[in-house]
């Protein structure tokens, strides 16, 4: 399981010209997922990503997280994430998890994220979708869950 989390003053998700989701200060999160990933994994991401000491203090210093500057979430899924480059100039998502178990892993991570963030807002699973957001910063830290030893 891949997040790309980005401190954004605001970010947004629109599918068709119509808003589906909007934040003003918080992490717009891309999603990667996995045919190996588990609830389990998920829940250890996002306690991490919930965690993250990532906002700057009344000192400046990058010391208070998501819940600490009361922020909320954008949750984009992006199997892209998965991409692989190391053959040819195309990139090959074989790597990516199949539909059916993404989806239920999407779901499920925007359940559990609703656990610590009382307002969750997400893309839709499988759309075309247009983001635009602030990065505050810029700001952005990868979480890999197996960089981390979660798999």
């Amino acid at each position: 399981m891949r997040f790309v989390i980005q401190r954004a003053r605001n970010a947004s998700v629109d599918i068709d010209g119509r808003r589906v989701g909007a934040i003003d200060r918080g992490f717009m999160v891309l999603v990667g997922i996995s045919d190996s990933d588990t609830e389990e994994i998920a829940d250890k991401m996002i306690s991490k990503m919930i965690r993250l000491r990532i906002f700057e203090d009344e000192n400046g210093k990058t010391n208070l997280d998501l819940q600490a500057v009361d922020g909320r979430l954008l949750i984009v899924s992006q199997f892209t994430l998965y991409a692989d480059c190391r053959k040819g100039n195309r990139p090959s998502f074989i790597r990516a998890g199949a539909p059916d178990h993404a989806e239920r892993m999407y779901e499920y991570i925007l359940r559990k994220c609703g656990e610590y963030v009382p307002d969750i807002q997400h893309g839709e699973f499988g759309a075309d979708m247009k983001v635009t957001f602030t990065n505050d910063g810029p700001f952005t830290i990868v979480l890999d869950s197996d960089e981390l030893g979660y798999s």
